[in-house]
């Protein structure tokens, strides 16, 4: 009875892992590693595999979002302070903190400029946007690109946890510079 019981629990379906969250009227502004919702309006929502076949075109542009780790207060004089290399999509362009929920002047310009080099400044081009799993950075990043004019947005929510959990090929990517 109990192996029955047992063998049943193992036939049944996974439980969701995610927890379903409805998409915000605005951005979010807190809390950005946290459940996603499964869908960006007016965006594509892909995952590694589709990101992946992407990729492989050489014909889509891929933006990483994923936040720089600010250089900690405090450090005594002559400390060397060196940022975690960033293993990423091979090619993405990388442009930290863009995701955030309000942006000052100059972020909102570095975005659009980064958006611009990596589409050729053709705002049909396709563009993945992606960061970590569970990462609203991309989610802001995805509906900021739509709202700056941009019509072939993919949202890959899952990143690149999911890509690197499918053994896809990363390398070691630097930001864009500032202008």
């Amino acid at each position: 009875m109990i192996r029955a019981a047992l063998i049943l629990a193992l036939m049944a379906p996974a439980p969701t892992l995610g927890q379903s969250v409805a998409e915000p009227e605005a951005y979010r502004e807190d809390l950005y590693r946290a459940p996603v919702p499964v869908a960006l309006t007016d965006a594509v929502t892909i995952d590694a595999d589709a990101a992946f076949a992407l990729w492989k075109t050489g014909r889509v542009a891929f933006v990483d979002v994923l936040p720089r780790a600010p250089k900690p207060e405090g450090l005594p004089e002559g400390t060397i302070w060196r940022d975690k290399p960033r293993r990423s999509i091979p090619g993405a362009l990388w442009l930290p903190n863009v995701g955030y929920g309000k942006l000052a002047d100059v972020t909102h310009s570095y975005f659009q400029a980064g958006l611009e080099k990596a589409t050729g400044a053709d705002k049909d081009h396709p563009v993945v946007i992606f960061c970590l799993a569970d990462c609203w950075m991309s989610w802001n990043a995805g509906r900021r690109a739509l709202e700056y004019g941009y019509t072939r947005v993919f949202w890959f929510p899952d990143g690149t946890d999911g890509w690197t959990f499918e053994d896809f090929p990363t390398e070691v990517i630097t930001p864009l510079p500032i202008p």
